[in-house]
């Protein structure tokens, strides 16, 4: 289930990938591995961390691979997550292929060798790089090592009820975060006591979906410098965004709005705030279409992509990508099998279409996003178009994985909530502690 993407579990992966690092770094090459050169067969252990009618999905383009492969056997564990995967890679019992979450073990995975280095597969095979758009191709490479490659992407953007909005007279989403917070204030019911009844948009960091990498391509913001740095302290564009936050926040009223969070139905559930009508406007990935589909489908909403800075309005239709990556680990007992898999999941259009459709999932390849059997619902087409947006961004990988973003993501919390007040001290504090732990994480 997508709840596995709950930006409140980065620091998890984090925390995976270093324990990897640490027990893997001397498995680490800089030059392609030999790779086999006859046909592949026998057994492949494949791990991934989807479940229910998600892992239902997978073992059916599985069989669909094995039936191409009849010398190939695939045995699949469903819900692996990357802490289990990454532990087991470590102490040399993990899987021969593994599918993960966490975009931002890429820097990681590649350094300390974790993943193999797949350039001699792609080499030999003739792999066609240039179906894969940029942005993927960004999170799954580090310091010029392939060391994964994307299998379907989450793509961001802004679902809206439209019953409510109509009921408070807009006809049309929000397209910059000034009328975003405008529209937020109208849509928003109070109690007789001042506290939220319906919040137009909870502008609190954290809360669901509202992670900084989210917003950070509505302001073009900067994560790192061209020689690996933190920008953040320096991007003007962080500070937009954080004094937009704080507003809000203080126009609801901190308390209120932890009160309300308090009291907010699980993200990954039927009882989702938006789902039940007491979030007019969120945030939030491709998948919750599905979600709706199954747990509310009388709900009347329909999607955007995510409103921009204003004086970046040119950004709009824009927005973050990340996705899931899939990689083969460094004991793999039969890594030409694996390849053989990885490549199929990876880069065959039918494989990739029919996961889309399935998981409600964003393809990652263009021939894929371009197939006439991909099923895309008006409200699903606004995340293909998305993905596709030339401005769209994502956050770089890091020898450091997801630590620049927490770092960051956890002075914005104190920040919103009040309890620090220097912002441009704050930030260039952020950005001390971030470029402390990029050597460290770069030390060999």
């Amino acid at each position: 289930m997508k709840a596995l993407r709950s930006t409140t579990l980065v620091a998890a992966g984090v925390a995976a990938a270093s324990l990897i690092l640490t027990a893997c770094s001397s498995g680490s090459s800089s030059s392609a591995e030999a790779v086999p050169t006859g046909e592949a067969s026998g057994t492949v252990v494949f791990w991934h961390f989807f479940t229910d009618r998600e892992a239902k999905a997978i073992q059916g383009v599985v069989d669909d691979f094995e039936a191409s492969h009849p010398k190939i056997k695939v045995v699949v564990e469903s819900g692996q997550d990357d802490t289990k995967a990454t532990q087991a890679i470590a102490a040399g019992k993990g899987p021969d292929l593994d599918l993960s979450y966490s975009t931002d073990i890429t820097g990681k995975f590649c350094t300390s060798g974790a993943f193999r280095d797949l350039s001699g597969y792609i080499k030999r095979d003739k792999v066609d790089m240039s179906q894969f758009p940029d942005t993927v191709k960004a999170y799954t490479e580090f310091d010029g090592k392939r060391c994964a490659m994307p299998m379907l992407s989450d793509t961001y953007g802004l679902y809206y009820n439209k019953a409510l909005l109509a009921k408070a007279g807009y006809t049309e989403p929000p397209k910059t975060m000034t009328e975003l917070a405008e529209m937020a204030k109208k849509l928003t019911v109070r109690n007789p006591d001042g506290s939220i009844k319906v919040a137009g948009f909870d502008p609190t960091i954290g809360f669901y979906e509202n992670a900084a990498g989210h917003f950070g391509p509505s302001y073009g913001a900067k994560w790192l410098t061209s020689d690996g740095q933190s920008a953040i302290g320096s991007d003007p564009s962080w500070q937009s965004w954080l004094n937009w936050e704080k507003d809000l926040a203080n126009w609801f009223g901190v308390k209120n709005l932890t009160k309300f969070n308090a009291a907010a139905g699980q993200e990954f559930s039927a009882s989702n705030n938006f789902e039940t009508g007491k979030i007019a406007m969120m945030v939030d990935g491709e998948w919750r279409n599905a979600f709706i589909q199954s747990d509310s489908p009388k709900l009347d909403y329909a999607t955007a992509p995510m409103p921009t800075a204003d004086d970046k309005t040119n950004l709009y239709g824009a927005g973050y990508v990340t996705g899931n990556i899939i990689g083969i680990s460094k004991g793999a007992k039969n890594p030409g099998a694996a390849w053989e898999l990885l490549n199929y999941l990876t880069t065959n259009t039918a494989a990739q279409v029919k996961l889309g459709n399935e998981i409600q999932n964003v393809p990652t390849t263009l021939n894929a996003l371009k197939s006439p059997d991909l099923k895309a619902s008006a409200n699903f087409k606004t995340f293909l178009d998305i993905f596709s947006n030339p401005n769209s961004a994502t956050t770089p990988a890091s020898p450091d994985s997801a630590g620049y973003q927490n770092t960051f993501q956890d002075f914005a919390i104190k920040y919103q909530a009040g309890q620090t007040t220097d912002l441009a001290g704050g930030l260039q504090g952020v950005d001390k502690q971030i470029n402390d732990a990029l050597k460290l994480g770069s030390a060999p």
